[in-house]
């Protein structure tokens, strides 16, 4: 088995690499530090293609490959996760249930400006009661005439605020036991964007609730089949988690090569830390886990790819790779002492922003679940 990337696929990662030092990096913890959303680099980003990567060219995307993404995104992460995650779910959440669900005339009119980066659309699916039990959802939909009627509230929506967010899609109740899903315009009367969150992480992030009162949309605002809302917007988590999995190992990879290099330089005792065991294995272990990560997480995306069932495998590439993150982090933390408790260090950051991986997208609980089912255990 051959498992070196395509000579593509390395080409393309030295751009994204290339682009994220040079126009991400040296900003990112000022970002960080005043909670900015930097709309310039998202746009530069749009300008590289970024986030038409996986969409069919006839709306303005590559076609490229999942695997290609998952680059893109790990890349990004290694310097900056809030841009990383504006990727992932600029391009996971928001144009992907267009792309897959939506009709042609709605493909056409939101498609073209999505995949170029000019404009970003948001995923409603998380409510204040609704989160892992994401069936729980109470946000409503009515008919009215050629009209549907929204009420609710949506919780911790990424690119909903942002001056370039064109649309919001929602799950709403439209009947009992069924949920579907909508696409709600920016500047819709009776769509809330709350103020943003302060955050422990991910703070250049652009992340707000959303509120929907008696908000009007034309019936053609319906994506998909009506009660085949959840089903759609699970499945398009399913292709998420993969892109968390390539985040957690651009995460994971940051801190080992932040540790490495402190190690070889920072002396103590009159000599390297990493001449001692107990830093050189704890990095040792690292570089593990992070190839075991970047090989599952490939393994989903191949799997994406050629059509295959990849629900399983994205759940445990998201489970280990985000755990390894979070690991990695506090390592690396350990690693830099006392200097990796101040937030000018990059590490420092680095901690605050994994935690989240472990959650977002469907917790680790939540995989371990899908993972237990699909070894044919009744849970």
């Amino acid at each position: 088995m051959d498992f070196s990337p395509a000579p593509e696929h390395n080409a393309f990662r030295r751009v994204v690499r290339d682009f994220a030092e040079a126009e991400i990096a040296p900003r990112a913890a000022e970002w960080d530090r005043n909670a900015e959303f930097p709309l310039d680099v998202v746009r530069k980003m749009g300008e590289l293609g970024l986030f038409g990567l996986p969409f069919p060219e006839e709306y303005g995307g590559s076609g490229a490959d999942f695997a290609t993404l998952c680059i893109a995104v790990e890349e990004l992460a290694r310097v900056d996760s809030s841009m990383a995650i504006t990727l992932e779910a600029g391009v996971g959440l928001g144009a992907n249930p267009i792309n897959r669900f939506g009709t042609e005339e709605q493909k056409r009119r939101w498609l073209p400006d999505l995949l170029a980066g000019q404009a970003l659309a948001a995923f409603g699916l998380t409510e204040p009661d609704a989160g892992s039990d994401a069936g729980a959802t109470r946000t409503r939909a009515e008919r009215d005439g050629d009209e549907w009627v929204l009420n609710g509230e949506k919780a911790f929506i990424t690119n909903s605020g942002t001056e370039i967010t064109s649309l919001v899609m929602v799950t709403a109740v439209t009947g009992p036991d069924e949920i579907s899903a909508f696409i709600v315009p920016a500047g819709t009367p009776g769509l809330t964007v709350g103020p943003a969150y302060h955050k422990m992480g991910w703070r250049a992030s652009d992340t707000h609730p959303v509120r929907l009162d008696d908000c009007r949309v034309a019936s053609d605002a319906l994506l998909g089949e009506v009660g085949q809302g959840l089903r759609q917007f699970l499945a398009i988590l399913d292709e998420g988690r993969i892109a968390i999995a390539a985040m957690s190992v651009g995460v994971a990879q940051a801190c080992l090569d932040h540790s490495l290099g402190y190690a070889k330089e920072r002396v103590a005792f009159g000599k390297p830390i990493g001449s001692n065991q107990a830093v050189a294995f704890s990095i040792a272990d690292m570089q593990v886990a992070v190839d075991a990560a970047r090989l599952l997480m490939f393994r989903a995306a191949w799997l994406r790819d050629n059509g295959k069932d990849h629900r399983a495998a994205a759940a445990a590439a998201k489970l280990f790779a985000s755990e390894a993150a979070v690991t990695g982090a506090r390592k690396a933390t350990q690693i830099f002492g006392g200097s990796g408790f101040i937030d000018d260090t990059p590490v420092s950051r680095l901690y605050r922003d994994a935690k989240i991986l472990e959650i977002g997208e469907g917790t680790s609980e939540i995989q371990r679940l899908l993972i237990s089912r699909d070894l044919g255990l009744p849970v």
